[in-house]
């Protein structure tokens, strides 16, 4: 039997054993070598005692675990799925793209599915399995002139969506966390600089008294433009973010800082060594996707409408958002240095800031780290969603959108 020009395979009964135990071989030795690479990461992470990354690394078992279980539990249920029968104008509502857009639509593509091979295939899977749903489940409503809710090629399509912004999104994380430790491991020069200054003052006489506006972090972020008006401290803050935005002062004053309020008796606590613990705690928190971010998901799918350009307006939230983090934490500095430039005239020894959580966003810091996660799901669901439409349906697909609103979307995102 053969529909769209792609023959109907036999039932697992008329199957050769032979091909069932080798796909089920190359399955099961599939699967069993990922299980064992995460396995034996999580050794190698509990032997070099980085609690906070083995957790991180649970998150992501259990994130391929919640995609197995969609998995599964869309296999099971297609069947179901599509024989739920609708009448047919309820879908020529909301549509990414338009009923006479698919003929053309198809023409256009076909030399790009020629060259992916992998899109090609997937293709003829997909028209395979509709041609089995035209002649039975369609069937089944058409008997009673209705048309399926869902077909069996759009939950493949959605099947694979899924899968794939799992993946980039962990991918995602791991990256940026790799260039976040990079960033992090290069301010060790300056913890050793402390250290070696520490060791050498411990001889030499106690500095006297100065007045606070000769030290160099209350000029730098105190005194000059935008000292006496709050609009124009922000714009400050907001263009200081593009210009190496942690210097080697901010981050003395600020170790400093930390140790005078949390560990006055350590004065040699090695600030360095806190923040790569910081950064891989917090890494747990942001690489799996919340059940808020699976939200964003289906709030974007039901407004991703032909002509309202839902994908290229979505990818300036990301941008925004970065840019308002930015400029709050470099805000949070600043206004350290006013605190301290505003209580005191002249003080003895060093500077010392006062750090406290009522610097931030309604006296929450973990709102940073919740905008954190945000982004980088974001821009993961940007990538995943613009090269899951370019292989399953091809560049010039009506649902990826006219050219003059691709390129702007990748340049921003």
């Amino acid at each position: 039997m053969s529909g769209g020009g792609v023959e109907e395979g036999n039932d697992l009964e008329f199957t050769p054993t032979w091909v069932v135990a080798v796909v089920c071989s190359v399955i099961v030795a599939v699967s069993l070598l990922a299980e064992r690479l995460l396995h034996y990461a999580g050794k190698f992470l509990k032997r070099k005692n980085q609690k906070p990354l083995f957790e991180a690394l649970l998150k992501v078992k259990e994130e391929l675990m919640l995609m197995g279980f969609i998995s599964l539990l869309l296999t099971v249920t297609q069947n179901g799925i599509i024989r739920i029968c609708v009448p047919e104008h309820w879908t020529h509502h909301m549509l990414p793209c338009k009923f006479e857009d698919k003929e053309e639509e198809t023409k256009t593509t076909s030399h790009f599915q020629n060259f992916f091979s992998f899109s090609g295939n997937l293709r003829h899977l997909l028209e395979a399995s509709k041609s089995a749903e035209t002649g039975s489940q369609t069937g089944y409503c058409a008997r009673k002139g209705k048309v399926p809710l869902l077909s069996i090629e759009a939950l493949h399509h959605l099947h694979i969506f899924i899968f794939v912004l799992a993946i980039v999104h962990v991918t995602f994380c791991v990256l940026t966390v790799v260039f976040g430790g990079l960033r992090i491991r290069q301010w060790k020069n300056w913890e050793d600089a402390i250290a070696k200054e520490n060791y050498n003052s411990e001889r030499e006489p106690r500095p006297m008294v100065t007045e606070v506006h000769q030290h160099e972090f209350i000029r730098d972020r105190f005194t000059g433009f935008g000292k006496d008006s709050a609009i124009l401290g922000w714009m400050k803050s907001f263009f200081k973010q593009f210009f190496g935005s942690v210097t080697k002062l901010d981050y003395v004053t600020l170790r400093l800082g930390f140790i005078m309020t949390h560990c006055r008796g350590n004065p040699k606590f090695n600030f360095h060594k806190y923040m790569i613990r910081a950064l891989e705690d917090d890494f747990k928190k942001v690489v799996g996707i919340s059940w808020y971010l699976w939200i964003f998901v289906v709030i974007f799918l039901l407004l991703n409408v032909n002509g309202w350009h839902t994908y290229f307006w979505i990818a300036f939230i990301p941008v925004i958002v970065l840019l308002a983090v930015g400029t709050k934490l470099e805000h949070v500095i600043t206004q350290l240095a006013h605190e301290v430039a505003e209580k005191h005239a002249a003080i003895e020894g060093e500077l010392v800031v006062q750090p406290s959580d009522d610097h931030f966003w309604f006296h929450r810091p973990r709102i940073v780290l919740f905008l954190i996660h945000f982004i980088l799901f974001q821009n993961a669901f940007e990538i995943a969603f613009f090269f899951w439409i370019w292989v399953t349906y091809g560049f010039d697909s009506c649902i990826m959108g006219q050219v003059r609103y691709i390129v702007p979307r990748l340049i921003i995102g």
